[in-house]
């Protein structure tokens, strides 16, 4: 498991494009027949990648955790942007498509990941964060999920809301996760930006064509920086920066956060001429 510690926004208003990606970016978080896990000090939240081929893929423990089981003292949310696959979770199958998600609660011992068909491989995304209490394993399907439909055609950022682990849907202590897809021809999220200093965020963009890039903007209003991500990269947002992104084209992205608060709405808004 790797280790990302958190940064003040001092420090990160300083660092040049390499050190940046080595504080936030994750690149090659997903590699067929292995598990990978980068643990971040915001939030003390785990950020993995699956993707299972011909073997099943077995959650471990890690020395990290100080746990006699990964999930001892964590929650877990589960989002599969590949093929179809299954989860298991303490000996219970849950199937899981495209877009579907499946929430663990703490205690769940042993969980693995399986691709339905080795050569048309699941790729499982998951978040990790520490919990008090036990809530119920579940699968919600993407059909299921609550949606909206916001933005506009005109400011290219015309695109669909999914909420998956939220107040109104899968119940949790901590997680909360979702994901967001643009419509084609749109380009921009989260414009205009905000922050909570309440809670971490972290996004995984997909979907992007092999020469596609999204151009994710992050740091202080006032101190922007940005990054320049690929399909399937991910980078942590830390609770004072802004996150928001522009690609070549249309794309989604998976958002999940952790804090003190759970409220979808709890969002410090920045006007578009503020920023700089």
């Amino acid at each position: 498991m790797e280790e990302r510690f958190q940064n003040h926004p001092a420090e990160v208003s300083r660092m040049n494009t390499e050190e940046l990606r080595q504080a936030f970016s994750i690149t090659s978080l997903m590699q067929p027949g292995k598990i990978r896990l980068v643990y971040s000090h915001f939030d003390r939240m785990v950020i993995g990648g699956v993707i299972p081929e011909k073997e099943e893929i077995k959650l471990g423990n890690d020395d990290h955790l100080k746990s006699e089981y990964f999930l001892e003292r964590r929650e877990m949310g589960i989002i599969n942007i590949g093929e179809e696959g299954i989860v298991k979770a303490d000996g219970i199958q849950f199937t899981v498509g495209k877009l579907d998600c499946v929430y663990l609660g703490k205690g769940t011992k042993e969980v693995s990941f399986i691709s339905k068909v080795a050569e048309e491989p699941a790729i499982f995304y998951l978040l990790s964060n520490p919990a008090h209490c036990t809530y119920e394993n579940k699968r919600m399907k993407n059909t299921e999920a609550v949606f909206e439909k916001v933005g506009d055609i005109k400011t290219s950022n015309r695109r669909t809301i999914y909420k998956y682990i939220h107040e109104d849907g899968i119940k949790s202590c901590q997680l909360v996760m979702g994901l967001t897809v643009l419509e084609e021809g749109n380009v921009w999220n989260t414009m205009p930006p905000h922050t909570h200093n309440r809670r971490m965020e972290v996004y995984l963009y997909f979907d992007l064509k092999k020469d596609g890039r999204v151009f994710h903007f992050m740091g202080e209003p006032h101190e922007t920086r940005h990054l320049v991500l690929a399909n399937m990269e991910a980078v942590i947002s830390a609770p004072w920066s802004v996150h928001a992104g522009c690609g070549t084209a249309s794309y989604s992205f998976i958002w999940g956060m952790a804090g003190e608060n759970q409220s979808f709405t709890d969002m410090d808004f920045v006007q578009i001429k503020d920023l700089k």
